[in-house]
């Protein structure tokens, strides 16, 4: 790692079979920020900074990326959400946080969900960003529209020609996706996408299994919690582009399945609305903390 957070403190956490690279800085009330792809806790460093001054903010790469330990895919579980999640309450367990709010951007997004659905007496309030429950995401990709997610379906093929395919191209591939996903790129300045490159870069095998996971395992766990009724019983707030216009459906709806107490948001900026739009985020995370 050639960067950091401003004024945030650095650890390596072990937390069953993995050690987790984490940012921890402020002091207050907790909440764990969870970043996406293809980026690393990085992705927090304005939000993280203005959070500190009145909570306790914990940065940290979720197994497979960044600075984080990325161990083989052994089986579906290795990489499965309910797997990353768990990562994320030991985590803040060593931390000190029995209880703590948690915001999540992409796939960072997911594990979050999955920690909420999982772990409803310590999520205290959930952030949203710029995702869909997995299973609800495959449902509503469709026809061409499902194009736009094309990375979703190579990754979700067998071990072997996804890593290769990417391997051979990784800052190529990678890179379409910072540029594609952003209506503002100069929110990354070129240090930090060549952070992000060089982090995914060596990632690739993790970073797969991560996206393999959301194809198979991940989905089992959402429709066991449809079947059975489970909803986040917890404050949220999701934040999203109008997809739902895009590609034919109501986000909102789709997410008052799932949550009990809902705001639900879209936003003019891109996808990395962390960085491209950080007032605007703070401002909503902020709100949610006090509801």
């Amino acid at each position: 790692m050639t960067a950091a957070i401003p004024g945030f403190g650095y650890q390596r956490i072990a937390v069953d079979d993995v050690t987790l690279n984490v940012a921890v800085g402020g002091t207050g009330s907790p909440i764990v920020l969870l970043h996406g792809f293809p980026q690393t806790h990085l992705m927090w460093r304005h939000i993280a900074v203005d959070l500190a001054v009145d909570h306790t903010v914990i940065c940290p790469d979720l197994r497979g990326y960044g600075a984080s330990d990325k161990p083989d895919a052994r089986d579906a579980d290795t990489y499965s959400k309910r797997t990353m999640a768990a990562d994320i309450v030991t985590l803040a367990s060593r931390l000190g946080h029995e209880r703590f709010a948690l915001a999540g951007h992409d796939r960072g997004a997911l594990v979050a969900i999955r920690a909420g659905l999982d772990h409803p007496a310590t999520i205290t309030h959930l952030a949203i960003l710029d995702v869909l429950p997995t299973l609800d995401m495959w449902d509503i990709l469709h026809g061409s529209t499902a194009a736009v997610a094309f990375h979703l379906y190579l990754m979700a093929q067998p071990p072997g020609l996804p890593e290769q395919m990417i391997s051979a191209s990784a800052d190529a591939f990678f890179g379409y996706f910072l540029d594609v996903w952003a209506q503002k790129p100069q929110a990354i300045p070129g240090d930090l996408r060549a952070e992000y490159l060089r982090a995914s870069r060596e990632a690739i095998p993790s970073i797969v299994a991560d996206y393999r996971a959301s194809a198979g395992i991940d989905i089992e766990h959402d429709q066991a919690d449809r079947a059975a009724g489970n909803r986040l019983p917890m404050p949220v707030t999701v934040v999203q582009q109008d997809w739902g216009t895009a590609l034919g459906y109501d986000a909102a709806a789709l997410w008052r399945t799932w949550a009990a107490d809902l705001e639900h948001r879209t936003t003019s900026a891109g996808h990395f609305m962390a960085e491209e739009a950080p007032d605007e985020i703070i401002r909503v995370l902020r709100s949610l903390l006090v509801r």
